[in-house]
């Protein structure tokens, strides 16, 4: 059997972005006319000019901080589904809440590379512990082992004798849930001497996973511990693979990773928010920021299949903070930079105590850049007086060589001491 799930894996970089670009037009179209949401949001956009990445981003980003208000004024979805609800497979309430729709095909999340990666087979039994009540995170897994001819064991979370008695019972070759709840599972079997050693693969999602618990999971004997990465809103994003170097995209998708607080995408291997544009016919996104941040891998993985690597999750874009009384947002400290073309990356870094709090710009300039804006001073001068245009704060400015900011994705660091 094949190491990889089917050809698509495989193709040639050029030959997978030639496809998506050309599929792009028509999922822009069918966005606009089957769905009143998408059809607000894109307004004045010739789906026929939106066939290269350089057009794709120049329309807004849509973000999940967005959805709530628009499932509000426009119930349940915001408009943006392309079908009636009763035409649907299944209807989730994520945490916000956020309701999130289920296509009615096959395998509607499209995780089923992710298992298949992680070495589940047809005959396979797979224990999915995600929860079943109200989020998709377990029907994600359940419909995916499914399609690929595998049994479900519908364990859900908690419980945690009743899982190990389900799995010296049905002897399951997989586990598919969080690292957290796996390790429970693993201690308690072991404090109760009981054998669950048919247990040798894991998927796991929805937590970090430290490379000590991973090395902890292999020495119990689980061979393949391999994580995956998706959201209520698109699915299945990107998936590790056997040679555990970063995480590899879904060939259904396309991958932007952008400055946050804006639309504009970074220069590969600079961290930023995850944006993704996906093909779902049911519940199409198109430019939908996910509010992760990761940065993109150079090369492929050495376990062959040539699709976009990423590094997994680095933590959240969105770092709106409040500093005297202000919200600032990411998108305050883009507008800035837009405003002083000679600023590379900027960092706003709030300090001080509590109620003492003071503000401090930190900017990237090259030297003929600074040469050409009049100097440090006059640079400096300029920028404090965008910081309090645009914030209505009073902010200090430094001047920092390229390249010498933290490739963290941080656009706003909050450094105050709160004890």
């Amino acid at each position: 059997m094949s190491a990889w799930y089917d050809s698509l894996e495989t193709r040639p970089a050029e030959a997978r972005e030639g496809a998506l670009m050309a599929r792009l037009p028509g999922l822009v179209e069918h966005a606009i006319t089957k769905s009143r949401g998408w059809a607000r949001l894109l307004s004045g956009v010739d789906p026929r000019a939106v066939s290269s990445r350089k057009v794709l981003a120049q329309l807004p980003v849509l973000r999940k901080s967005d959805l709530k208000t628009l499932q509000e004024q426009d119930p349940p979805f915001g408009g943006l589904c392309t079908v009636e609800p009763g035409r649907l497979g299944r209807l989730f309430m994520s945490p916000g809440p956020i309701f999130d729709p289920e296509g009615a095909r096959d395998d509607p999340w499209r995780a089923t590379r992710a298992l298949y990666a992680a070495g589940i087979r047809p005959g396979h039994i797979v224990q999915n512990c995600f929860g079943y009540h109200l989020t998709p995170g377990a029907w994600m897994v359940d419909g995916a082992a499914r399609k690929l001819g595998c049994a479900v064991i519908p364990a859900g979370i908690g419980q945690t004798e009743q899982q190990i008695e389900l799995i010296r019972r049905f002897r399951p070759d997989a586990y598919a849930g969080t690292p957290s709840f796996l390790r429970i599972i693993v201690e308690k079997a072991r404090e109760l001497a009981l054998d669950i050693s048919t247990l040798k693969r894991a998927l796991l999602a929805a937590e970090a996973l430290p490379p000590s618990l991973r090395a902890w999971f292999h020495q119990q004997g689980i061979e393949t511990v391999l994580q995956w990465y998706g959201t209520a809103d698109l699915g299945l994003v990107a998936y590790e693979s056997s040679a555990m170097e970063g995480m590899i995209l879904d060939e259904d998708l396309i991958l932007e990773i952008v400055r946050p607080g804006t639309g504009e995408p970074v220069p590969d291997g600079e961290v930023g928010e995850i944006v993704v544009t996906s093909f779902n016919p049911e519940y199409p996104m198109i430019r939908f920021g996910t509010g992760d941040l990761s940065a993109v891998l150079p090369g492929i993985s050495p376990c062959g299949r040539t699709n976009v690597r990423i590094r997994g999750w680095l933590g959240r874009a969105d770092q709106t903070t409040k500093v005297r009384g202000m919200f600032v947002h990411p998108g305050q400290v883009a507008e800035i930079v837009r405003r002083v073309p000679a600023v590379g990356r900027a960092r706003l870094v709030v300090e001080g105590e509590m109620a003492n709090d003071r503000m401090t710009l930190k900017c990237e300039v090259d030297a003929a850049k600074l040469a050409a804006a009049g100097g440090a001073q006059a640079l400096s001068a300029q920028l404090a007086d965008a910081v309090r245009e645009v914030t209505k704060l009073r902010g200090e400015v430094a001047l920092v060589e390229s390249g010498s900011l933290p490739n963290d994705g941080k656009v706003i660091e909050d450094a105050r001491k709160y004890e």
